[in-house]
Order: C-alpha cells, then structure tokens, then sequence
C-alpha cells in the first residue's frame, strides 16, 4: 500500500507542486547536496546518468545522479522508492535548465551590487548569503564566472526558496558572456628528436601516413570516455614510438593532439607533461 503523503516530509508537497509546473524537482539532503547513488548505480555501475546531455528521471526508480534525476513525473515523485528520500530531506532543488530558466546565484552584497549595475532587473529570490537572479531561457551553467557568482541552468540544480519578487524577463547576453571560456592557447613542448642513426631515410612512405597516423591519434583522445589522462599518454607514447626519430612531427601535428587532449578536459600542463614524460620513455628527451 502506497504510504501517505503527509508522512513522508514536509518538502514533498512543495516539490508535486513545482511539478505539476513543468519544473523539475529532486530531494536535497541536509548539507544543500543530491542523495547519493543507490546500490545499482554506485560509482555509476548504470552507465552514469551525469553525462547525459538531457534531465531526468534517472534510469533506475530511486532519486539518483544529482540534478539528472529531476523530473516533473507525479508518479514517481510520489513513488515509495521515493518516499525515504522525501523523509530525510532538508530542501528541495529543481533543474533550471529543464524548466527552460537560468539562475545567477549571487553569493555576496558585491556580487549583487555588481548585478544591479550591469544586468536587467528580473525576477530574484533571497538566499541564505545573496540572492538568486532568475532568467527566462537556458543555457550552459558554470561556477565561478565572476568572484561570487554562479550560473545554474542545464546540468546543475538550485535550491527552491520561494517564487521570489519581480517579473522575470528573457535571458540577456550579458549572461550567456559569462560562460564562454577565452580560447586556451596551445603551447606544446617544441620537439628536437634525434635523427635515425646511421642517417638512414625516413620511413613514411608519404606525407599522408603521417596524417592518417595524428588524425587516428586524435580520434582515440576524442573517444576516451574514461582514463583520458591516461588515454592522452599512451597515445602520445605511440605517435612519438612511430613518428618521433625522423623529424617529420611539427609543431602543427603536436598542437592537434594537444587540442584533441585539452577538448577532452585536460590541461595544458598536463598535455605538456604527458608529452616530455612519452619522450623522456622512449629515450628522445634531451633533458
């Protein structure tokens, strides 16, 4: 027998309300954070709802993966494989980016101070330390944009704390700005590799075996899903193992892996130390 609503947290009736809204809701533990995986879908044993690209509901029944299994399903809102969650719960939080909306949280009086001075007044809630700025329109959410802010839209979750003051008003570009990352500048160790001993030819047949060989270099760095820094490094070991006594790598070819490396998360620190620790291996580091 499915238990009765009124025993399962006060935050439940908030949350089928927001629902019931086209807003998609999940549990919040006390601490401000998700509950955790359950037992299926510990260290992402499903396949890891995080790395979709869509919200929820999760793909097993329980409250899982964070602000992936927000949902606006009644059902399962009130489901009993719910029920716990709702008990233990300290707030309830809601997909911005699932109900077409963008959060600027404001963590201080400067940052709301810079707020009212250079974005259009819109809807805002009170926070425990600032407020939140509320936009209609989603885009990619990012922390730290500016000392004090963040923005929450697709793939995060903010906290419900009300249906805040003032009339919400369209994204502006302003906000969009914010999370567009400056363009990294690839800068990779400049290659001096020995040439062959006894001076012999190079072995590449044609330019295009050399070509052939950084364009699969590069499709094995984007298809890593997983131990990228490792992926990076052996994929370094082997371009450099193939192509690095000959002196036909430019710094053209290394800037292609470097970017492939860095699409995939990686720093270029990283990128660099990868690439000194391969040739420092196969014994073509002067240093």
């Amino acid at each position: 027998m499915t238990q009765p609503t009124d025993i399962r947290g006060e935050h439940l009736p908030t949350a089928l309300c927001l629902a019931a809204s086209d807003v998609p809701v999940l549990p919040l533990r006390a601490g401000k954070g998700p509950f955790g995986n359950c037992p299926a879908c510990v260290q992402n044993a499903c396949g890891g709802r995080p790395n979709m690209k869509v919200p929820g509901p999760c793909v097993c029944p329980h409250p899982c993966h964070g602000w992936a299994a927000a949902t606006t399903d009644l059902h399962t809102i009130n489901s009993s494989t719910w029920a716990r969650a709702w008990r233990e719960a300290a707030a309830v939080a809601y997909h911005p980016g699932g109900a077409g909306l963008t959060v600027v949280d404001l963590d201080n009086a400067e940052a709301i101070a810079w707020a009212r001075a250079s974005l259009p007044a819109t809807r805002t809630v009170p926070t425990t330390r600032g407020e939140h700025w509320l936009y209609e329109g989603a885009m990619q959410s990012a922390n730290a944009v500016l000392p004090g802010v963040d923005i929450k839209s697709t793939m995060a979750y903010a906290r419900w704390l009300g249906p805040g003051t003032g009339t919400i008003t369209a994204l502006p570009d302003a906000v969009r700005a914010l999370a567009v990352k400056e363009p990294t500048t690839v800068r990779p160790t400049a290659l001096t590799v020995p040439a062959l001993v006894g001076g012999g030819k190079c072995p590449h047949r044609t330019r295009s075996y050399l070509d052939r060989g950084i364009a699969m270099a590069e499709q094995r760095i984007t298809a890593a899903s997983s131990a990228v820094h490792a992926t990076v490094y052996r994929t370094f070991l082997a371009v450099l193992s193939t192509h690095g006594r000959c002196g036909c790598l430019t710094d053209a070819h290394t800037a292609r892996l470097f970017t492939a490396a860095q699409a995939k998360g990686e720093s270029p620190r990283h990128c660099t130390d990868a690439w000194t620790n391969a040739l420092t291996t196969l014994g073509l580091s002067h240093g």
